[in-house]
């Protein structure tokens, strides 16, 4: 029986509420969204898309959209982006950012990706299935391409085989130590919390050797694991010293997905400094003074959640459930920085970093920060920054 690909993948993406599309030969030919996209977010991700040959796969994104793909000979099915906890507004501003969409539209791409249904990811597996069965005769469970309890068991069984050699196997000497590594952590964590970059540039320059015990047969693979505890790790510390929850775990997940593209042990390690010297700096940024007030901290995280919108002082308090004249005094007083001085450096902070490392024109930087104009953007940075943006990119990027 002949199959109606097109049917096929209409009737999906009216039943999901999820956008699909169809390419042939590596061209689109078919696009079906009960939500309206004036810019389709997938070729953002297009490349690690089209980097899947298997029968099923899917693409996990920074910003946990999941993308499904079936293959079968020249087509490839794509279903997605969806998730199932819905996207923060700043989320969508840089994917917008990132999909090139104009500022004129950014509004209405927003309501559209609001517009997708929110599933979880064993429901996009299964719709996987589904199209795989009737185009390429597979019959495939969740259990084929996901962990389930049912394999808990097999890998707790391993887990004991293992204790119990280990356990057999010859112990250390009395008094040597396998691990070392406990008392560096806390050293290092304590620093992230307090946003103590120079007490951590010190460190470095005198930094001891750390046994943190074997965690792979592999030693590319033994520092990759070693980066994914310490991201861990230094994430909760950054909590900790008052960044945002999402903000910490998102560029955690932005860190690990660089070193998993890594081939060389010396490019983990320098990848790892760079991590926990972020995550300083970031909570540094965060806690105006050493001893950073409740207040100054959700002014600091505020600001930095909402970098791509226009930020007034009326805004901020209203968020904060505080009067203006009171924030903005109490700003100051805590500080010694205006509010909106305190905003624009930060956007300007912003702004080195997409025009040091992204292509973006000057006219897209200033107005996914929010800016009213590009001359206003000009002024902004050159004030704080002491360059023209364009002069900043000639030098840096």
């Amino acid at each position: 029986m002949e199959v109606d690909i097109r049917y096929l993948c209409t009737a999906i993406g009216g039943l999901s509420g999820v956008p699909i599309r169809i390419f042939e030969r590596g061209e689109l030919t078919f696009f079906y969204s009960i939500s309206k996209l004036p810019r389709d977010p997938m070729n953002v991700y297009r490349g690690e898309i089209f980097a899947v040959r298997d029968h099923v796969g899917y693409v996990t994104t920074r910003h946990f959209h999941c993308y499904g793909i079936v293959n079968s000979g020249e087509l490839k099915i794509v279903i997605g982006p969806t998730r199932q906890i819905a996207e923060s507004d700043r989320e969508l501003r840089e994917l917008a950012f990132r999909a090139d969409v104009p500022a004129e539209e950014t509004d209405a791409f927003l309501a559209g990706m609001k517009g997708i249904v929110r599933m979880p990811f064993e429901g996009v597996l299964q719709i996987l299935c589904t199209v795989n069965h009737v185009l390429n005769g597979e019959k495939l469970s969740l259990t084929d391409i996901a962990i389930y309890d049912a394999e808990q068991e097999k890998m707790a069984a391993a887990q004991e085989r293992k204790e119990a050699e280990r356990r057999l196997s010859s112990a250390p000497e009395e008094g040597q130590s396998v691990h070392n590594s406990f008392d560096q952590e806390q050293l290092i964590l304590d620093m992230i919390r307090k946003g103590d970059s120079a007490a951590l540039g010190e460190w470095k320059a005198a930094a001891p050797a750390i046994r943190g015990g074997v965690l792979a047969a592999e030693q590319l693979r033994q520092q990759k694991n070693t980066f994914i505890v310490t991201a861990a790790l230094v994430s909760r510390a950054a909590v900790q010293g008052g960044m945002e929850v999402e903000d910490a775990f998102s560029t955690s997940d932005s860190y690990i997905q660089q070193c998993e593209m890594l081939t060389a042990p010396e490019a983990v390690t320098n990848l790892q400094y760079r991590m926990i010297l972020d995550y300083t700096e970031r909570v540094g940024r965060l806690r105006r003074g050493r001893q950073p007030t409740r207040l100054a901290l959700d002014v600091a995280n505020y600001v930095r959640r909402h970098l791509s919108e226009a930020i007034t002082a009326q805004e901020l308090a209203r968020a904060l459930f505080l009067s203006r004249p009171y924030l903005s005094r109490r700003f100051r007083e805590e500080t010694g920085e205006t509010l909106t001085d305190f905003i624009l450096r930060e956007k300007t902070e912003e702004a080195k970093r997409l025009l040091r490392y992204s292509d973006k024109s000057l006219t897209a930087v200033s107005s996914y920060l929010g800016f009213s104009s590009p001359s206003h953007f000009s002024r902004v940075f050159k004030r704080y920054a002491g360059c023209l943006p364009r002069e900043y990119r000639g030098k840096y990027a």
